[in-house]
């Protein structure tokens, strides 16, 4: 892949999250990100879509937008932890615990953070509807991943977490990739019906 192609789309990812957080209308924020998206995903030379699947392209399964499923929220002390994850793009990628957050009616998630080059607050999660037909991605899927953009906001010591912005990983769309998918403690029986879910096939 073309470097100066994926520092395109990084800039362009960055570009529209400061667009989301600057947008008070929560609901117009997320059709700015939906339609964002599906435009990079058709036309964008770094998309991770497969040639076959980039032809056939329409637009991502992305659900209206439902204030219900967004919080913001502290982030609680949780005891230290390590994470490394072996992927096939960016070789062994670390991560440490920062903590934890509590979120009404889904139950605790841990945060990470990424412990190289740049940090970066990292938060996947899995949930009830993971790898059912007509759910979510069976690995998981993002909500937050800052060093490459994904950043809803949040006051001192606060993180927007809006599960409508919930993102399928660059491996759900090519198997290529290898990505950091949600453990045990970022793993929920609670259905979270927002957000992207994945059908297979783009």
């Amino acid at each position: 892949m073309n470097p100066l192609e994926v520092v395109d789309w990084r800039r362009r990812v960055f570009a529209l999250y400061a667009q989301v957080r600057a947008t008070p209308d929560l609901a117009a924020a997320h059709e700015l990100w939906r339609r964002t998206r599906d435009e990079l995903f058709a036309t964008h030379p770094a998309s991770p879509l497969l040639p076959d699947d980039r032809a056939a392209f329409t637009g991502l399964p992305v659900e209206p937008y439902d204030p219900d499923w967004r919080f913001e929220v502290e982030i609680a002390d949780a005891p230290p932890r390590t994470m490394t994850v072996e992927t096939g793009t960016d070789g062994v990628v670390p991560f440490e615990l920062i903590g934890s957050v509590e979120l009404p009616g889904v139950g605790a998630l841990d945060v990470w953070r990424l412990a190289s080059y740049g940090g970066g607050i990292f938060l996947p999660v899995k949930d009830g509807l993971a790898g059912h037909p007509g759910g979510t991605y069976g690995g998981g899927r993002y909500v937050l991943d800052t060093i490459k953009g994904a950043d809803l906001g949040g006051g001192a010591g606060t993180l927007v977490i809006d599960f409508n912005f919930a993102y399928n990983p660059s491996c759900a769309y090519d198997p290529a990739w290898a990505c950091p998918l949600a453990q045990e403690g970022n793993t929920t029986a609670v259905a979270i019906p927002v957000g992207e879910r994945y059908t297979g096939r783009y």
